[in-house]
């Protein structure tokens, strides 16, 4: 695929995931995705869709904005921020109802059309901050 191509799979997931749909964000994922995020390895899309349920749960107005989104061979990075609002329990803090925003950095490999890899680097630290968690 081209890296134009790449590009728009990946805006099409992150798409589908601010509107809340799910189901279409599904598609785009390959059935064994490796997913790191948040200190953890998820495996397969099955528990990566679950892991998306519960952060939209979580955070229901939750939506990614992008500055950048670079291409290069197989993959896609994107840069940007990430909203929310705090609505359930989140490592262990009960829900605040505040809204967070925090940077993140997403690599997304792709094969054939799904994304295969997907990285998350957010400042974690900011966001905990946001939610009232001064230390760790």
């Amino acid at each position: 695929m081209s890296l134009e191509q790449n590009k728009a799979i990946v805006l099409q997931f992150y798409k589908a995931y601010n509107q809340g749909n799910l189901e279409q964000a599904k598609e785009l994922i390959a059935p064994n995705i490796v997913v790191h995020t948040l200190g953890t390895v998820i495996h397969g899309g099955d528990d990566f869709f679950e892991h998306m349920q519960k952060m939209r749960s979580t955070f229901p107005d939750s939506y990614h904005t992008f500055e950048d989104v670079i291409a290069e061979d197989d993959k896609v990075v994107t840069r940007g921020t990430f909203t929310g609002t705090h609505r359930l329990e989140f490592l262990g803090i009960p829900p605040t109802s505040k809204q967070v925003t925090c940077s993140c950095v997403q690599v997304d490999r792709l094969a054939d059309g799904k994304i295969v890899d997907h990285w998350v680097l957010g400042d974690s630290l900011a966001m905990l901050q946001q939610l009232g968690k001064e230390t760790l």
